[in-house]
């Protein structure tokens, strides 16, 4: 198949990022053509298979759920755009889609802006919700809902990421056909169990190879002398908890550092936003915060803790790093809510009887989330190795790229091929 993929931000980091550069992978690794339509600058640094990047002009504004900072653009609001600069952006995403036509399928991110750039591009098209278009756009503007609803109902496929999800769509913008949940995925062979110390070796080295960042002044990039700071931390003694995502008030990261007091355990805190001055200055003296960490890093640093938390306040799509953290053997631990609750559902089922109370916590609940965290950690080794190796074998049998980007593809596999589209 011909598969054109539109994403409207780059494809590394977090969240849709992600997704997009691993949907991408993952189709081109087994034989389709590939085109992602996307703001990425660096893409040759990237594991996309085959698959070609386009980077389109879409001017000098650049839509957003959350406010952010993306260089040569002004970010504004999905909410706050003019109508002018909605139909600009529309229009040269749509362009630049059509540009890379005849296509069997056009599969585009987010229900806004995704959706509308996909009609308009005037071919047959899919869509994947993610879930912040929903909480941080749409909820707050029923002109998006309705905007985004309408495009929505005109594609031949609708993705949601959790049952949570589809109903939040169907809340916002009403009833919705064609609808599929298909969650998303953790590249298992990445992200697994590791020797520690071959772990730690190749974090370091991972670390070392970081651009410079003096006194830590872009936040997008690892602080300034992780090697170090790293090397230190994991020679001393007692267990670790890592948190790693964006630091966000709704993340909940406050949350982990409240329920960390009580516990004989230290907190690594890895990523970046706005609300990461106000967490150092409530953290404990033993955490240590790292700037965001890539994949590269994360593969590496993750099996070399004891526990992660993934302490959400906020509705969350999936629970990806819950996933990701699972697929390398260390038992998460997350806020029962949304499509993390989803996440836990599939990681009881796996878990012995008397231990799944210890994969889920109450939200924003501090004390029940110290209560469960040192019970975790308290297990002995061989019993939390055993909860780790039962949450892997969940991620491989539900969460798998590979099966993922498959099922994505199932609704169009039986149609006729576009005209001199790709076999």
């Amino acid at each position: 198949m011909k598969i054109v993929l539109w994403h409207g931000y780059l494809l590394s980091a977090t969240g849709s990022n992600i997704y997009t550069q691993a949907v991408a992978r993952e189709w081109g690794r087994a034989g389709h053509e590939v085109v992602v339509v996307c703001q990425e600058r660096e893409p040759e640094a990237l594991d996309l298979a085959g698959a070609r990047v386009v980077r389109p002009d879409v001017g000098p504004v650049l839509p957003v759920f959350v406010l952010d900072r993306y260089e040569g653009f002004e970010v504004k609001l999905a909410q706050d755009l003019t109508p002018a600069e909605r139909r600009r952006y529309v229009e040269a995403n749509a362009a630049a889609i059509r540009a890379q036509l005849p296509a069997d399928v056009v599969f585009a991110n987010h229900v806004v802006m995704g959706a509308p750039v996909a009609r308009a591009a005037g071919a047959p098209f899919a869509v994947k919700v993610h879930g912040s278009e929903l909480e941080y756009a749409m909820r707050l503007s029923p002109d998006l809902c309705e905007w985004g609803g309408a495009a929505l109902r005109e594609a031949e496929a609708v993705f949601v990421g959790s049952d949570h999800i589809g109903r939040v769509l169907a809340e916002l913008v009403g009833p919705v056909g064609r609808v599929h949940v298909v969650p998303p995925g953790v590249d298992v062979d990445e992200f697994r169990p590791r020797p520690h110390d071959e772990a730690l070796r190749d974090l370091l080295a991972e670390c070392r190879r970081d651009p410079p960042n003096p006194g830590n002044a872009n936040e997008r990039l690892p602080d300034e002398g992780n090697a170090e700071r790293l090397e230190h931390f994991f020679a001393e003694p007692g267990p670790v908890v890592l948190y790693f995502g964006k630091l966000l008030y709704n993340k909940g990261v406050h949350v982990l550092l409240e329920a960390l007091r009580g516990i004989e355990a230290r907190a690594l805190v890895v990523g970046f936003g706005d609300y990461r001055a106000e967490l150092e200055a409530i953290a404990p003296p033993t955490a240590l915060f790292t700037g965001p960490l890539k994949h590269r890093h994360l593969v590496h640093l993750i099996p070399l803790v004891d526990a992660a938390a993934v302490p959400s306040i906020f509705p969350e799509a999936f629970g990806m790093v819950a996933a990701e953290a699972a697929a390398c053997g260390c038992p998460p631990l997350v806020a029962r809510h949304s499509g993390l609750a989803e996440v836990a559902a599939g990681l009881e089922r796996a878990y012995p009887a008397r231990h799944r109370e210890l994969v889920a916590f109450e939200t924003g609940d501090s004390l029940d989330l110290g209560f469960r965290l040192a019970r975790l950690l308290a297990l002995p080794a061989e019993e939390r190795a055993a909860l780790g190796a039962a949450a892997r074998r969940a991620v491989v049998e539900n969460w798998a790229w590979a099966s993922v980007a498959r099922r994505l593809l199932e609704p169009f596999e039986l149609r006729p091929r576009a005209p001199g589209a790709a076999v």
